[in-house]
């Protein structure tokens, strides 16, 4: 299978199980509390590698013992992360709160964002493919330049969750898109056959894939292939925590194993669905 590595974020992430959520001022006690590894591009590297490719992370851990919790569920999936720079400070924290099928979600961030220094280190010459996270723009834009200019063989995707300044400069430095809804509501597009022909048309030889929640997701190829799979359809929810990242795995497993497009979109779909009905990452 492929080598492939994951350039983003690893977190740690405390996830507590509500009745409800609180009312201002309101004191209440949890139902459940899991304190767990989170991150786009670590939650996107276990998949792959349960997947069976040999996947690599890499992102500024920080050195402090929380870290261990991240560590040992690296070790665990067998993902690699031997070039990650380490830097005093606490882990990326996320505070999630759970309610029937509902969530609220707290952000904590005290590390610095990656450099470019770890990445243009590594030798990419045994590598198959590379999966970045859209944030931090300048630096990103300076990886993506360097390996298209020392490797240009490479495949690469990028994932576009959330809209940051300059990061359309970016959109034709990778083969494959990876957008979310809310990526495209903040373009101004309510239907996803409209934001992929926008997308499109500043990409042109990008793939191009939205998930569209319990639409589905939609995706265009560079030679106007356009394709639809629906969502799994569950009984219950157990946690839809991770299923973007989840469903990021299935498109990059599926067109690094040459599938067709069309039943690569479907296998990301049921993949995702799968994922939701579990708790963890062990599709």
């Amino acid at each position: 299978m492929a080598r492939i590595l994951l350039v983003g974020t690893a977190t740690l992430d405390l996830v507590f199980g509500l009745d409800h959520h609180p009312a201002a001022d309101e004191e209440m006690r949890a139902q459940s509390l899991r304190i767990c590894r989170g991150g786009n591009a670590a939650n996107t590297a276990v998949v792959l590698s349960r997947l069976g490719h040999r996947a690599e992370f890499l992102g500024v851990l920080a050195d402090a013992p929380e870290t261990a919790v991240i560590e040992r569920d690296f070790v665990a999936h067998e993902v690699a992360f031997t070039h990650c720079p380490r830097l005093p400070g606490r882990p990326p924290t996320s505070s999630i709160y759970l309610n029937a099928g509902s969530r609220s979600i707290v952000h904590y961030r005290d590390l610095p964002e990656l450099n470019a220094s770890p990445f243009l280190a590594i030798d990419f010459a045994g590598y198959d493919w590379l999966h970045f996270e859209g944030r931090n723009v300048e630096v990103l834009s300076e990886m993506l330049a360097h390996v298209r200019s020392r490797y240009p063989y490479l495949p690469i995707s990028l994932e576009l969750e959330k809209p940051r300044s300059g990061i359309e400069a970016l959109f034709d430095q990778a083969d494959l898109l990876l957008c979310s809804r809310g990526f495209a509501a903040h373009y101004g597009y309510e239907m996803p056959q409209d934001f992929l022909r926008w997308m499109s048309e500043r990409s042109p030889r990008a793939t191009v894939v939205v998930a569209w929640g319990a639409g589905g997701a939609y995706g265009a190829t560079q030679d106007g292939q356009v394709c639809h799979a629906p969502a799994t359809e569950l009984m219950q929810v157990v946690d839809a925590l991770g299923a973007g990242d989840t469903f990021n795995g299935g498109m990059v497993d599926a067109i690094a194993r040459g599938l067709p497009f069309d039943q690569a979109l479907v296998g990301a779909c049921l993949l995702a669905g799968r994922k939701c009905s579990m708790h963890g990452f062990d599709v």
